[in-house]
């Protein structure tokens, strides 16, 4: 029994360090740097930041892609022309998932001030276009930590809408941000902790058992938090409100 608890420790001993001295593996965001490279003709450049890991594209994100859609569309109608940018917090790799894990233990204190930094560079350089950073869950903590770091001379030009921010981030008050959090009944908005582990205990369990049986499957699929999941017709009056005061 002594060995066996020795090597336990060992082991997550071992996994610290591993963790703490890993090398950073960023991803690359070849469109992002591409459209900030070459700047469209579009009015508005909406990014989109998916939620979990921060690598889901767009056409699979079922969750937040209407979303997405949706503020195309509204933009659309008042004239203006957008484009959407994804922005890839994760590199979809076994050392890009520990650099991803270390930048959402550090609330992307990192990649939100590079990001924020291309930002201010743009915009200096294209002050006419509009950005509006759309981010669900980890991307809405994400969205809130680049806002923080807009610089005042181009405030007016970048948006956030941040859809489903867990209950540990300190959510901006900034005119410039709108929270989405179904009216609070969002379980991870409000901390409910025993919905949580019930639902990291329910996926885990579902994603083990997936994986025996040799399912090519990634862990996100597996779980499912009532009221967390927020869609475009239940969002809409919040969101076209707000953009409605920020943009016409």
């Amino acid at each position: 029994m002594g060995k066996i608890k020795y090597l336990i420790y060992s082991l997550v001993l071992l996994g610290g360090v591993f963790f703490l001295f890993s090398p950073e593996v960023l991803p690359g965001n070849s469109q992002f740097k591409e459209v900030f490279n070459s700047p469209p003709k579009n009015d508005v450049i909406v990014i989109f930041n998916s939620g979990g890991w921060g690598n889901t594209p767009l056409k699979e994100a079922k969750d937040f892609a209407p979303i997405i859609q949706g503020i195309q569309d509204t933009v659309s109608q008042w004239g203006y022309s957008s484009i959407v940018v994804p922005y890839e917090r994760t590199e979809n790799s076994f050392l890009g998932k520990v650099s991803g894990a270390k930048e959402t233990f550090h609330l992307f204190k990192n990649q939100a001030e590079d990001f924020s930094r291309d930002i201010n560079d743009f915009l200096k350089k294209n002050p006419g276009k509009k950005i509006i950073i759309a981010g669900l869950c980890n991307g809405g903590i994400f969205a809130n930590r680049v806002m923080e770091n807009i610089s005042s001379g181009i405030k007016n030009q970048v948006y956030a809408i941040e859809v489903g921010v867990p209950f540990w981030e300190e959510t901006s008050s900034s005119d410039n941000i709108l929270i989405v959090n179904d009216k609070e009944e969002d379980p991870l908005f409000r901390g409910e902790a025993k919905i949580l582990f019930s639902t990291l205990f329910k996926g885990m369990s579902r994603w083990s058992l997936a994986k025996i049986s040799g399912e090519s499957v990634s862990l996100a699929q597996f779980f499912y938090m009532p009221g967390h999941q927020y869609s475009w017709s239940e969002v809409q009056p919040e969101v076209v409100s707000f953009l409605e005061r920020k943009l016409r």
